[in-house]
């Protein structure tokens, strides 16, 4: 892993970027969640309704805590049990999450990633991070860093090199409250 890429990212991104980075499964597309210019920027690109929301991925679960409101202690035991990884779960949002990320919804769907790159671009940033495929509507989700430059080119900040995966499809998402899965992997 090359830190001077990640430094470039994290610049990116506090400069109200959106960037494209590995991930445990696909490649995704990232901003910061509290610069309401730069999820509205993301979602253009992706051709995204804000109305879905979007996913927070982060480095750890105190990146999370104030996006989250709590769930039951042995609930919580079992999410912490799956991160970090590819499992995704939706909370009840705190009164921090903003529209632009919640969407339609009074919840926040949230990943601690197990991605070297990832974990580190969180860490280096200081926050979560909005975690979206990188892909096109209507695309399969990527891998691959040539087909996030070929769909994004230079609308995009910034594209951290990297491997994606091992884990192929998109992350697995549950919700925190029931363990019922929302989407499979």
């Amino acid at each position: 892993m090359n830190r001077w890429h990640v430094r470039q990212a994290r610049y990116a991104l506090r400069q109200g970027g959106v960037i494209a980075y590995p991930t445990e499964t696909v490649f995704g597309l990232g901003c910061d969640p509290n610069n309401e210019y730069a999820v509205t920027r993301l979602l253009a690109l992706k051709c995204r309704p804000w109305e879905k929301g979007l996913i927070l991925l982060a480095a750890d679960l105190e990146q999370l805590q104030p996006y989250i409101k709590p769930v039951d202690p042995r609930q919580m035991k079992k999410i912490i049990a799956t991160w970090p990884g590819p499992v995704t779960w939706v909370f009840n949002a705190s009164s921090h999450v903003p529209p632009w990320i919640s969407g339609r919804y009074s919840t926040v769907a949230v990943r601690v990633t197990s991605h070297a790159v990832a974990c580190d671009l969180c860490r280096q940033f200081g926050d979560a991070l909005v975690s979206t495929s990188a892909n096109l509507g209507g695309h399969s989700p990527t891998q691959r860093a040539l087909h996030v430059r070929r769909w994004f080119g230079d609308t995009i900040d910034y594209l951290v090199p990297g491997e994606a995966g091992p884990y192929t499809n998109p992350s697995v998402i549950k919700d925190a409250r029931t363990g019922a899965i929302i989407r499979p992997n």
